[in-house]
């Protein structure tokens, strides 16, 4: 069977305004491969003997490249018979297309067609191909010739595909200017450039003509003379690689790990800037503020493992699989815990309430729900090439997100009619600009969903390949938009305590709110009166009522009993003042 090494990762298109996703029927997230740079190989007489004539003699491997890269082959080890030796036919084809559909949604059943191709086979699929059959290689022994693929590129012209026969007339103009901008043979650049490498590389075998998705077909054949009969068993390690002007990194991943280093930088700046803020308004921090440094801290770790990742496939050919798993859980959570602050923002939390109360238990859920899934859907994505499976880990993620998404908006409006009612103009406004922040999302990320349905999922032939780094990058800094605005919004500064929850004011609105809302509830109905009067007359107040009960209950002897003192206390007082007058 034909093989390709290295697992694709594809990233989740539509996964983020989620209910449009169900409602438009959209099939999956589409895989763009994060390409490695190296594939090793390895082939042994079993796997030729099983069928030697179809598939299984046949390896593929996928990049795209920019021009000029160098594509190598060497053996890396090989354990064979001495005697007799091993008779191999090896041969690879080197084939490039406009169309990025092509190349990477190309089928394993469908290689041995392309082997050896000389037309274009789809419909705007013009390039170029390279074809290369070496004499019988002699397999003997257990030192491996790491020189004996060599080819000097100079000697290796491209050829044009030639055109379909039959086309369409409405697609004829389509097809030629594709053909005419890739027309020009690059004859001189391939043989001027592949001088000084061919000398230094001395398991160079090919260098690309133009940028573009490349597909390198390599054909091995056992050819020994008792080979039906059945050989002694011989084992052959292969390592191919494809080196650009920028490392081994792929010509569409480029740019997105350019995107990755700026938005690392950004991250880094926003946390020196959130930790300045904290640190000299520390006193009055709210709560959601340490939710958004949380936020911002896991994004620029995010982004860090994203960008080392990128940089040891440029240096070293490959990505470590457990770095792109923890990049992948560490997305998850980030993505996860910015939920969740969405959510309690949009509830009020430390703004409108001190507490979320019944409501904590039902977001922590939500959380802890979302968290699973998403994790899942991630680990899935990057080790599984099937996209079966991972659109259906995906269409729970997409329900969810979308629930949240509504649980929201929905938030947002019972929190913005209660700040009417308290006539809360500052947290009224705060409450605007966060809802009309995330209307904008709501509303750019259906646009690009559209644009990308039309540009990448309805297209048969995908020739804006330098634009794929757009789809994962769009997610990204729309994230990060938001995350900016939240922070402009909640930023800790000197009025800080005017956005917090005040207990006396908002128990008073709540007591306003409440006979408010009773007004209008009993409004239009006819209120019956208190009765103040019994028999027609009014009730004396309880002061009255309490002297005139002393009156009538406590004797005036008692009364009588208790003057005498104070009056003698009088006569005590004239008498001394009268004393000391005489003194002076």
């Amino acid at each position: 069977m034909a093989s390709s090494v290295g697992p694709g990762r594809s990233r989740p298109r539509y996964r983020r305004l989620l209910l449009l996703l169900l409602l438009a029927g959209i099939s999956g997230p589409v895989s763009t491969v994060s390409e490695p740079g190296k594939w090793i190989v390895d082939i042994d007489s079993k796997k030729l003997k099983k069928d030697a004539e179809k598939e299984s003699s046949f390896f593929h491997f996928r990049k795209t490249l920019f021009r000029n890269s160098s594509i190598h082959l060497k053996v890396l080890a090989q354990d064979c018979p001495s005697s007799p030796p091993v008779q191999l036919s090896v041969s690879w084809y080197l084939r490039n297309s406009q169309c990025y559909n092509e190349i990477f949604n190309l089928d394993s059943s469908q290689v041995p067609t392309y082997f050896g191709s000389k037309e274009v086979l789809i419909e705007g699929g013009s390039g170029f191909y390279l074809l290369h059959h070496y004499p019988n290689i002699s397999c003997q022994g257990m030192k491996p010739d790491i020189s004996q693929f060599r080819v000097d590129p100079a000697d290796a012209c491209p050829t044009q595909l030639k055109p379909l026969q039959a086309s369409p007339v409405d697609s004829k103009s389509s097809v030629r200017r594709r053909r005419d901008a890739s027309h020009p043979k690059p004859k001189p650049a391939a043989a001027g450039g592949s001088t000084n490498k061919s000398s230094s590389h001395v398991d160079l075998v090919a260098e690309t003509w133009e940028d573009g998705p490349y597909i390198l077909i390599i054909k091995v054949q056992d050819i020994s003379k008792n080979s039906a009969s059945g050989t002694a068993p011989w084992s052959l390690q292969l390592l191919v690689s494809m080196k650009g002007p920028h490392g081994f990194i792929s010509a569409t991943e480029w740019p997105l790990m350019v995107f990755y280093m700026v938005m690392c930088i950004v991250y880094v700046l926003m946390a020196l800037l959130w930790l300045v803020l904290s640190a000299c308004y520390w006193r009055d921090l709210l709560r959601i503020q340490f939710w958004i440094g949380g936020v911002i801290f896991l994004g620029m770790l995010e982004k860090a493992v994203y960008y080392a990742e990128f940089q040891n496939i440029r240096y070293e050919g490959l990505s470590v699989q457990g770095a792109v798993v923890f990049a992948e859980v560490l997305s998850a959570v980030k993505r996860t815990l910015a939920r969740v602050l969405v959510i309690i923002a949009s509830l009020g939390y430390g703004i409108v309430k001190p507490r979320l109360g019944a409501l904590l238990h039902r977001v922590v859920a939500v959380g802890l729900l979302y968290l699973i899934f998403s994790v899942f859907e991630g680990i899935l994505r990057v080790n599984t090439a099937e996209d079966d499976v991972v659109l259906l880990a995906a269409i729970p993620l997409a329900v969810l997100d979308s629930t949240l998404c509504w649980w929201i908006f929905v938030s947002l409006t019972q929190t913005m009619k209660l700040l009417k009612l308290r006539r809360n103009v500052v947290k009224l406004s705060l409450f605007r600009h966060f809802t009309n922040t995330l209307i904008f999302a709501v509303i750019a990320s259906i646009i690009f969903i559209f644009w990308t349905m039309k540009t990448f999922t309805m297209s048969k032939c995908r020739s804006d390949w330098r634009e794929l780094w757009i789809e994962d990058a769009f997610w990204r800094l729309l994230f990060s938009t938001i995350l900016l605005v939240i922070m402009f919004l909640w930023r800790p500064s000197a009025n800080n305590q005017r956005y917090a929850f005040s207990p006396l004011v908002d128990e008073e609105s709540d007591e306003e709110e409440q006979e408010l809302m009773v007004n209008e509830a009993f409004e239009g109905m006819k209120m019956r009166g208190t009765k103040n009067e019994t028999n027609g007359t009014a009730k004396a107040p309880k002061v009255d009522e309490d002297l005139k009960w002393v009156e009538e209950n406590i004797p005036s002897s008692m009364a009588d009993v208790a003057l005498p003192p104070l009056l003698d206390s009088d006569e005590e007082t004239q008498k001394t003042k009268f004393e000391m007058s005489k003194m002076e």
